[in-house]
């Protein structure tokens, strides 16, 4: 059983200017509620919009939409403004992320002291690029979903982007406990 009621959330986003973000969500079935079901005698509350749906994407669509206006009029193929986001990210994981792993376990497995002198430099760089490429690939895949007119923050896809920039930023934490811990560096090769 379920049951459906106007969250306070509705009246909080329309208050703080963000109304354009209701219709958003109305159109795709989204509609801002508390629902409150039972599941074998338990209440379980959720809300089915998080905060940063409505607070945030607002915002955000507002700073990136000039900037994906100003695409929108040179012409783009639509393939282009549909594919050029994942196809970007493809290529900065296999080729940055590829050879950043390669690097790593050369690190951990060679032999040759040149080639780790050669790895331990060039692998912390690489990485730092792929951090920075993914980041600036979340301003890119935003402004493309603003260019198809779907809204920015209602896919999975935010829930796995935004968790791998998260494992990105812990594995970048790890070698601060390399001397403290070999399990630190394991953890960071799996």
């Amino acid at each position: 059983m379920q049951t459906l009621q106007k969250s306070s959330l509705v009246q909080r986003s329309v208050a703080a200017g963000c109304p354009r973000a209701l219709p958003a969500l109305n159109r795709r079935n989204n509609v801002v509620v508390k629902a409150t079901e039972v599941v074998e005698g338990a209440q379980l509350a959720v809300t089915a919009a998080p905060l940063y749906t409505v607070a945030a994407a607002e915002g955000i669509r507002a700073a990136l939409a000039p900037t994906a206006d100003y695409f929108a009029t040179l012409g783009l193929p639509s393939a282009l403004v549909r594919w050029g986001h994942p196809g970007n990210m493809a290529v900065v994981l296999l080729a940055m992320g590829g050879y950043g792993s390669y690097l790593g376990w050369q690190i951990r497995t060679s032999d040759d002291g040149d080639m780790i002198a050669k790895a331990k430099e060039l692998h912390p760089k690489l990485s730092l690029g792929m951090f920075f490429f993914f980041a600036l690939g979340a301003t890119g895949g935003m402004m493309s979903l603003i260019m198809q007119g779907k809204p920015i923050f209602e896919s999975s896809h935010v829930v796995t982007g935004l968790t791998g920039l998260a494992l990105l930023s812990f594995q970048a934490m790890l070698p601060a406990f390399f001397s403290d811990s070999k399990d630190a560096r394991t953890v960071m090769l799996y």
